[in-house]
């Protein structure tokens, strides 16, 4: 109970609200809150990279491929950020050298997408990285709590489509 009432005092000043917050809302501006801030220290490590967060889930995704290629339709259901415009991403890689892009043998209007081994260089580079940046992000929680909240937002999530 204390530790909540110091989270609302803390979002109350982080707001500058003097207001009462329902719990429901109380929790949704706490977890835009963190996103905007795991957004943040994803960036800064990408950045010199110079290489969005989008751009990074694309290169992740056709390495799970394997040398395998893939659609952009199926690069976009696999997306992380759905909203993002696959086409422009997927651009913006093959201008860097990470990605190709080819057009299907058997059906000429299906274009094929690969990740080059300059691709799987940058993110052999960056992995450690990045692991490194999410092990400090869940620094403060145990095994036990990260695989709670795991559940608990995974319980949210179930509400939606």
């Amino acid at each position: 109970m204390y530790i909540q009432l110091l989270y609302m005092k803390e979002l109350k000043i982080r707001l500058q609200t003097t207001s009462q917050l329902p719990l429901s809302r109380q929790t949704v501006i706490n977890i835009f809150l963190l996103n905007t801030c795991l957004k943040n220290d994803l960036l800064n490590v990408l950045k010199p990279h110079d290489l969005s967060l989008e751009q990074f889930n694309v290169l992740r995704i056709l390495r799970g491929q394997k040398g395998h290629p893939i659609n952009l339709q199926d690069i976009q259901e696999r997306m992380v950020n759905k909203m993002s415009n696959t086409t422009r991403l997927v651009d913006k890689l093959i201008l860097k050298d990470y990605v190709k892009r080819n057009q299907c043998e058997e059906n000429r209007r299906k274009i094929e997408i690969y990740i080059t081994s300059e691709g799987l260089n940058i993110l052999k580079e960056l992995d450690p990285i990045i692991d490194q940046t999410e092990q400090n992000i869940t620094s403060n929680l145990s095994k036990t709590e990260l695989e709670q909240l795991n559940k608990l937002l995974l319980k949210l999530k179930k509400n939606k489509p």
